[in-house]
């Protein structure tokens, strides 16, 4: 059974506090999920295989793929913020931390009209001042995002499928989350093909 106009319109009406600048409803088909975004990841992001939010703990691009494919749609959003400093970093990363509360909140929406979900969002997870990986679990796993590359995703190209701004213009930055929600009853792929602690 697909999402009613009427759900949605009842989703639109709650996330209407929150200050999200753009948002879009895909279908999970039509995202991609890319290994050569994952080789990007291995090769010049510092945080690979430091996180439980990055690869290879998050598992496969396929094992993400699989994840991902049990849910049936799929809900992309844009927070911006204004940019002070481009070379301030940390101020950049406060910027990107009120995003992941919006995001929380939207997540909670979602759960709350569909249950379980899958959230990412905007780089490596940032909660814990050292992460637990590889040695212990994470302190943290309900409020633990992984990162939207980290799974294969280009934002580039998720945002134009969904008709957002990639950039809004200078002095500004854009954050992006991806929630993936609706348990899929016609899904047929074989749960137990994921492993979540694959390396690569």
């Amino acid at each position: 059974m697909s999402v009613t106009e009427e759900t949605i319109r009842v989703i639109e009406d709650e996330l209407t506090g929150l200050p999200i600048m753009q948002y879009a409803f895909l279908k999970t088909d039509q995202v991609s999920f890319l290994q050569r975004v994952r080789d990007v990841c291995r090769q010049e992001c510092p945080r690979y295989g430091t996180s439980w939010s990055c690869p290879p703990a998050v598992g496969s691009v396929e094992s993400c793929r699989l994840r991902c494919a049990r849910y049936a749609d799929c809900f992309v959003f844009s927070t911006i913020a204004e940019e002070t400093d481009a070379s301030d970093l940390e101020q950049a990363l406060k910027t990107r931390m009120e995003h992941e509360e919006i995001t929380r909140q939207v997540v909670g929406i979602f759960r709350n009209h569909f249950g379980d979900v899958i959230a990412l969002s905007t780089e490596s997870c940032g909660i814990c001042p050292d992460c637990t990986y590889p040695h212990e679990p994470c302190r943290y796993p309900d409020r633990m995002f992984p990162c939207v590359e980290s799974y294969g995703i280009l934002v580039t190209e998720l945002a134009e499928k969904g008709g957002l701004f990639y950039q809004n213009g200078a002095g500004t930055i854009t954050w992006f989350s991806v929630l993936f929600f609706r348990k899929d009853t016609d899904y047929v792929g074989e749960e137990n093909q994921i492993n979540r602690g694959s390396a690569e």
